[in-house]
């Protein structure tokens, strides 16, 4: 600890001294120096994965709820040689929606003191179990202020030791017998949740198709550990939210596709009624039958809003392809010219050139085109999508949200020695990183995804009000090039107006057949400072065929795809319900989701998600906090205090007593 030299401390003396007034004297250097290198030693805490939600909120609430199963196991661990599985999944139930549990119970219960009694013991147990692996103090962090010192004190004290077995059932006898049983067990159950995810990732895609993007990102909001890496549905509604037009008229028909409108309206603020109205007589002898709103399954819409929704996804739509047309003229150096569409439609004879191929068009009704100029906007189209730009700009929430993508997110995240990104790393054919040139700088790999995080914050936090500033979001949505999206083509145009399903293929780019090749992911790894002995690539974007027989598991595992299938519209290829990737001291863990029915009847009939575990990789010796980036950053301020205590002993520095 002394072995500084006097020129080193004083090198650093500047430093020391402003260390030295969070700790002024020896005895509190040496005491934080004695819990940090404490803390090295505790079990690394649980990190949990999770990509591709897709708004579909129940579901990942209650992932977020039963941590992929963990509550459960934990319970079955602590209590599972006393109590029935349906007791088990009960307690579990309770767990994950206590206020709607108790409610029940009260229904049902004829002795309800001992319920609470018998069920807070439990609970007790439970996450006495859970909190073991963490310091006092990060327990102490993490408990509600109205329970603090009762959960304390039941947690760190033995039931069962004689002289206080006696103090501690009179505690438990009195939250019952002061009515507080249910302001407990709301209390606990949500620190067994908070202790039993340590950090959680989301590797891409919160927005578009589900209902409720906006909730998870309240979830979010409110979670105590959490990153996100942007996908090109996240980096969509990002451009929305900075006022570029093509990005908006992109939001608003995915919404109307889906029949989300309660996002827009309900969620944002966003007024629809100016695109409602000019919908209704633009396209009023329109039937749309093309643009139909897809439903989920259970799913209903009134015929009446089906037929004024088709229309308002027309209009948008038609909005949507003139103004990226009118982007891509603009920006010569996208390289974008062959999806310029619009002027290869023969809007006499009903066809259209893609690429050369001319196909029969299913939809001959263009009343707002102009064939000589098809890429203009009409007035009325201008005023629409002006309109629907200032709501943007002046959603609060959406402002709100958007902003905390920014804070907790990236393009890509280096994590205890892992790489996190959405979906790709644009490369070429035979293996080699991808040059792409873009504001006049040639960039590729690593240099690239950290260019575009940098530009991606400009064009939010510096736009000037003109669509050009922000168009590089546009980009990440659906260019080829984009490490956000990895496909050549976004083939919206050719979806919606060709029924021949040729060119609707979109052909992914090829780091998807390359990073197969384990030689080609430690490529990466490298890439990126990471050591490709120890690390793993970790995606989502790409929905893993589970029921074909694909394994999320590639690259003799160092890559992992955990698009499983959260969105509902997924499910039928995925044959699973989403997965989550858990990674805690003992190693990788993947859990695949059934779908989830839903929350009554996880309270009623205490059912859960069933989720099965595999082993992705097991370590031999158990990872602590020493082994991971928060252990090096520890050893740094055990470093810089062993520092001042020298400075403090050699007189470089003197205590302030």
């Amino acid at each position: 600890m002394d072995n500084f030299t006097t020129k080193k401390l004083m090198e650093q003396q500047d430093y020391l001294e402003l260390l030295s007034q969070k700790f002024p004297t020896i005895s509190q250097a040496a005491s934080e120096v004695i819990n940090l290198k404490s803390i090295l030693n505790l079990p690394k805490g649980t990190e949990h994965f999770l990509t591709d939600l897709h708004g579909e909120y129940e579901a990942f609430n209650h992932v977020m709820k039963n941590a992929s199963g963990v509550v459960k196991r934990k319970i079955h661990d602590v209590l599972g040689k006393t109590l029935s599985k349906n007791d088990i999944d009960e307690l579990a139930s309770l767990i994950y929606y206590p206020e709607d549990k108790l409610h029940l119970v009260k229904e049902r219960e004829v002795n309800l003191s001992d319920w609470y009694e018998i069920t807070i013991y439990r609970l007790i147990q439970v996450c006495r179990d859970t909190s073991s692996k963490y310091t006092r103090s990060k327990v102490r962090k993490a408990l509600p202020p109205d329970f603090a010192y009762i959960i304390q004190e039941l947690l760190h004290e033995d039931e069962y030791r004689f002289n206080k077995k006696e103090y501690y059932n009179k505690i438990i006898d009195t939250i019952v017998g002061l009515d507080m049983a249910d302001d407990f067990i709301i209390n606990i159950s949500a620190v067994i949740q908070r202790l039993t995810i340590d950090h959680l990732h989301i590797i891409g895609d919160v927005y578009d198709r589900g209902p409720g993007p906006h909730f998870i990102m309240d979830t979010l909001m409110k979670h105590h550990s959490v990153d996100i890496q942007w996908g090109n549905h996240d980096i969509l509604w990002m451009g929305a939210a900075a006022g570029n037009r093509s990005c908006i008229a992109n939001v608003v028909r995915i919404c109307l596709r889906y029949a989300n409108m309660d996002i827009l309206e309900e969620g944002y603020g966003i007024n629809l009624f100016p695109l409602a109205t000019f919908a209704m007589t633009a396209y009023k002898d329109d039937e749309c039958s093309k643009f139909k709103p897809k439903m989920s399954s259970g799913d209903t819409v009134p015929d009446s809003s089906v037929d004024l929704l088709a229309k308002m996804h027309k209009a948008i739509a038609m909005i949507q392809f003139k103004l990226e047309h009118e982007l891509i003229l603009n920006h010569p150096e996208y390289d974008m010219n062959h999806r310029l569409l619009l002027d290869k439609i023969n809007y006499e004879e009903h066809t259209i050139n893609v690429e050369g191929a001319v196909y029969k068009l299913n939809d001959q009704i263009f009343p707002t085109i102009d064939p000589k100029e098809p890429w203009k906007l009409t007035v009325e189209e201008k005023s629409v999508i002006n309109k629907l730009r200032y709501t943007f700009l002046k959603s609060e929430k959406l402002q709100k949200h958007v902003r905390f993508m920014f804070a907790k997110g990236s393009m890509y995240l280096k994590y205890n020695s892992n790489l996190l990104f959405h979906a790709s790393i644009p490369m070429n054919p035979e293996g080699t990183f991808k040059i792409i040139k873009l504001n006049g700088v040639e960039c590729s790999g690593k240099y690239l995804l950290d260019n575009l995080d940098q530009w991606s914050r400009e064009a939010y936090f510096g736009r000037e009000n003109k669509d050009i500033s922000t168009d590089i979001l546009w980009y990440l949505w659906c260019h080829q090039d984009s490490p956000l999206f990895g496909k050549d083509k976004m083939a919206t145009l050719e979806r919606y107006f060709i029924d021949d399903k040729a060119p609707h293929k979109e052909n992914y780019t090829p780091y998807y057949t390359l990073v197969d090749d384990e030689r080609i992911a430690r490529m990466i790894l490298a890439e990126f400072g990471l050591d490709p002995e120890k690390g793993h690539i970790i995606n989502g974007h790409v929905p893993v065929k589970t029921r074909k027989g694909e394994s999320p598991i590639k690259a003799n595992g160092k890559l992992l795809v955990i698009d499983g299938g959260f969105a509902k519209a997924y499910q039928s290829e995925t044959g699973i319900a989403g997965y989550t990737l858990i990674y805690n001291s003992y190693g990788l863990m993947l859990a695949s989701h059934e779908p989830f029915e839903s929350v009554e009847k996880s309270v009623n009939e205490g059912m859960d998600i069933h989720s099965t575990l595999s082993v992705v990789e097991k370590v031999v010796d158990r990872k602590k906090i020493s082994d991971t980036d928060n252990g090096q950053e520890l050893k740094k301020q055990i470093y810089y205090l062993e520092m001042l205590l020298s400075a403090f002993r050699t007189g470089v520095i003197k205590e302030k007593l």
